[in-house]
Order: structure tokens, then sequence, then C-alpha cells
């Protein structure tokens, strides 16, 4: 990857414009360049940031543009496709999105470009592994937000019920990002303490954590119920991927991860625990997973798999 820090953002709906918008508290880019469809709906986001960046946190350029300005651009963050609405689930969008990630993608690489691309489209696993198929990148440089925003609304959860700093509770989702995901307690530590442990050492019902899993994984329907959409938990997560490739952290980040048998599954994209930086995903980061857990893998590795056939038609 070259050492510019141009981001791309194709896609300037809700979730694309919520990332957008977050770089200007946080900087840590040098050009953020926006692409959709409909582009003066990109000129017009594109010029209302601007009109912020007096305001904002470092020296950035905000412009609209088109896919030739993905040639020297270090990430490509793909939010394109379609609005999930009440009733359907992440499965549901597969054929639609597919269609979009594959015209996206072609149209990206016909630039030149030879850096990272982060997809966030939905279903997120699936349109990752459509992303690396078309573009034919190497994989570790094609990267899914994953559980990136469900282990975010865990760790938040968690902080709030056992009243600790939520940068204290390590803790993960794992699998699809959608409903087959699960958490593996087993794994999960408050500080350097085992969480089981410790809830039972507080005298905590274990039930009360399979709860604040199924608040987890139906929060983005209950939050689509309220409003719609949900935009700026994943606007958030998308930053802080982005800014973990360009300042090369080595961080551990729950992402869509091509598997190579590190879980005993391959040939797909799927959430895990990764070590990310400059060069994209540096390694997955292996659980010792339970019989429990690990078939929760599997069966969520399944559902992948079945949509993955079913989108292949597409490509």
């Amino acid at each position: 990857m070259n050492e510019k820090r141009k981001v791309i953002l194709v896609g300037t709906g809700f979730v694309g414009m919520s990332m957008a918008y977050s770089f200007l508290s946080t900087g840590g880019i040098d050009e953020l360049v926006l692409i959709d469809v409909n582009t003066e709906k990109a000129e017009g986001e594109a010029m209302d940031l601007q009109h912020g960046l007096p305001y904002a946190n470092g020296k950035l350029t905000i412009k609209s543009g088109d896919y030739s300005e993905c040639k020297d651009a270090s990430i490509v963050v793909i939010t394109a496709g379609v609005t999930m609405k009440e009733g359907e689930t992440r499965l549901d969008i597969a054929a639609k999105d597919t269609k979009i990630i594959k015209s996206v993608t072609e149209s990206i690489m016909a630039s030149g470009f030879d850096g990272i691309i982060v997809v966030a489209s939905n279903p997120v696993d699936s349109m990752t592994y459509v992303a690396q198929k078309v573009s034919g990148l190497p994989k570790e440089r094609v990267i899914g937000s994953g559980t990136l925003l469900d282990t975010a609304r865990l760790r938040f959860l968690m902080s709030q019920y056992l009243n600790i700093s939520s940068s204290n509770i390590h803790a993960y989702i794992m699998g699809e990002h959608g409903d087959s995901s699960f958490v593996p307690w087993t794994n999960a530590y408050v500080g350097s303490k085992n969480l089981l442990e410790f809830v039972d050492e507080k005298g905590k019902d274990f039930n009360d954590l399979l709860d604040i899993y199924t608040q987890v994984q139906q929060a983005g329907y209950e939050i689509i119920k309220r409003k719609r959409s949900t935009y700026y938990g994943i606007g958030l997560s998308l930053n802080r991927l982005v800014r973990a490739i360009l300042d090369d952290e080595n961080v551990v980040l729950t992402v869509s991860v091509y598997q190579e048998g590190q879980y005993g599954q391959e040939g797909l994209y799927i959430g895990v625990p990764a070590v990310v930086n400059r060069n994209g995903v540096r390694e997955v980061i292996k659980l010792e997973l339970n019989e429990v857990d690990q078939a929760k893998f599997d069966a969520s590795c399944e559902t992948l798999n079945h949509i993955n056939k079913e989108i292949s038609k597409y490509l």
C-alpha cells in the first residue's frame, strides 16, 4: 500500500456519511473522496462536509469524484448497497447487493487501484467474498467490517451490566454479521480475569449474559424498527478500522477475514478476531473454542456458504 492517507468512500448513504463525518472529529486521514451513482448527492455531501473543515481536527481535503480517484488511494471503503427494510434480514438482500458490489469493484480495479478494500455493504461477509473474487486482490487486503459493530454493542452492554469500562471488557462476537453470530464466553475477560469467573464471584446469573447477547443480536432490527436504519455505530466502527490500517496499529479487531483452516473452515469470509495493520490482515487470532462454540461457528459458516453458493451465479 502506498504512503498516502487517501481514502475513497463509495456510497454516500447514512452509513458512509456517518463514517465520513466522523473523520472531521478524529482526523487521521489527509484526503477523502466521495463517490456515488448519484453524483449530485456526492457533490452536495462533499460541500456540506467542506463547510465544517475550519473546525475539523487536523488538515483534511474533502471532495467528490469518480473511480479514477482510486488509483492512488490507500483504502477504498464500500458502503454502497440497498437499504435493509423492516422485516428483511441481511440474507434477503444478498442478490441485489452482489450485483452492486461486483460493478463497484470492477470500477475500482479499472483505475489501477492497489490498496486495501474495506467492505461494509450487507450481508457483509458475503459481499466481502464478492469484492475479493472480483478484485483479485490478496485476501488479506480485502476486509469486511464483520462483527466489529456487534462486538462494540456487546462491550457497551457488558460495560453497563458490570459497571466496568468498556475498554476493559475483552469479549468478541464471532461468526456471521447476522442471526447466526455467537459469543465464545469461555474466551471473554474483564481485564485479565476470566469473565465467567468474574460474573460468578459477583453472584450474577449467567442467563443475564445470554440476554445481553440476544440484545446484541437483535439490536439492528430494534433500531430499524424505531428509525428505519442504523448508521452511527457502523460509521464509527469503519473509522476505527481505517485508522488501524493507516496507523499500522497491529490491533486485534473482529473483522470479516478469509478463512484458511484456522477454525476448521476454508474458502469464505467470516467475523473472527484478527490482527490488523498497514498491510491489511496480518494474521487470524486462533481462539480455543469448546464443542458448543465450534458447532455454532460451523453453523454460521454453513449459512454463509449457502449464500455464497447462491450469489456465485452473479459473479
